[in-house]
């Protein structure tokens, strides 16, 4: 088993200071256009953020049984050695471009994923925000383990995108220099990731790197100040509704559905699908019917040399 560190545990210290040092920047610079923090807001954040390290070890109880399976059933094996470790943060980043652009197009996987965009400030408490129920994610690092990424590997590769993508949640860094901005995913791309606007949503899902986005056409450049949060905003600082409010609401919505395909397309479309709406009835008509032979003929017309 691979011996790495636990840079999530690491950067916890970090995570603290950085936090409250936006805090006091917004204290002695405050900037009216920026969403800045609210006490409400940044408690429930940083209450999620408590509450997911306690469910995340629940979560990983089965995943960690099936990757460790899947693992021992591949020939395949990757050495760990400083440049495949890069190698895996490539691919790990390539994956979880596919895992979080999958959580804004299906329902089910969003109503796990809506929690960290629920918030309506962007600062560094709101990366904090995760959600509660996380268990949708392992699908799609699959290809690594069968490839022969040993799990603690994979695990550490996503603690590093973790830790990396705290950063980029705030407003008090401009645009980097265009090299940086072209390659990595930096405060600026995720602002728009956050925003609710048309133009913006589902745009730069990338994790370290933006270039996937720009690859497979889902990247948006910062034109316009963003308007944090969801396109129907929660009014709720719970952390228990926060977590679980878009499961409650497709409940809602596949108990009222008419078909089975109604059902699954509500839980399984998109976080914003309808139903077509029932084509009208053909209106009946309203005088007697008339059936062949009856009623009288129309008479024959006239001929060419009447019309004058």
């Amino acid at each position: 088993m691979p011996n790495l560190p636990d840079v999530v545990l690491w950067s916890i210290p970090a995570f603290v200071l950085l936090t409250v040092l936006e805090m006091v920047s917004y204290r002695l610079h405050p900037d009216e256009d920026a969403a800045g923090y609210e006490a409400k807001d940044a408690a429930t954040s940083i209450g999620m953020g408590l509450g997911s390290l306690v469910t995340d070890l629940v979560w990983k109880i089965p995943v960690v049984a099936i990757y460790t399976a899947v693992y021992e059933l591949t020939p395949a094996r990757v050495p760990v050695a400083w440049w495949t470790v890069l190698l895996m943060l490539l691919a790990q980043d390539f994956f979880y471009y596919w895992s979080h652009r999958g959580h804004h197009v299906v329902r089910i996987l969003w109503a796990c994923h809506v929690v960290h965009h629920s918030s309506r400030k962007f600062n560094l408490s709101t990366a904090l925000r995760q959600p509660w129920t996380s268990l949708t994610s392992w699908p799609f690092y699959l290809p690594l383990v069968v490839c022969g990424v040993h799990p603690a590997a994979l695990a550490f590769c996503s603690s590093v995108s973790l830790v990396y993508q705290f950063w980029i949640h705030t407003e008090r860094v401009d645009k980097l220099p265009r090299p940086f901005e072209w390659v990595l995913n930096t405060p600026s791309h995720h602002r728009v990731h956050h925003a609710s606007q048309g133009s913006y949503l589902d745009r730069n899902f990338g994790g370290i790197l933006i270039v996937w986005d720009r690859l497979f056409g889902s990247f948006a450049p910062e034109t316009e100040r963003p308007v944090y949060g969801l396109t129907k905003n929660i009014e709720t600082y719970n952390p228990l509704r926060v977590a679980t409010h878009e499961y409650a609401a497709i409940a809602r919505d596949v108990r009222r559905a008419r078909t089975l395909r109604e059902m699954a397309g509500r839980v399984f479309r998109g976080p914003g699908w309808e139903p077509a709406p029932e084509a009208p009835a053909p209106a009946a008509p309203t005088g007697p019917r008339r059936t062949a032979g009856s009623g009288p003929r129309p008479a024959p017309p006239r001929p060419a040399a009447e019309h004058r």
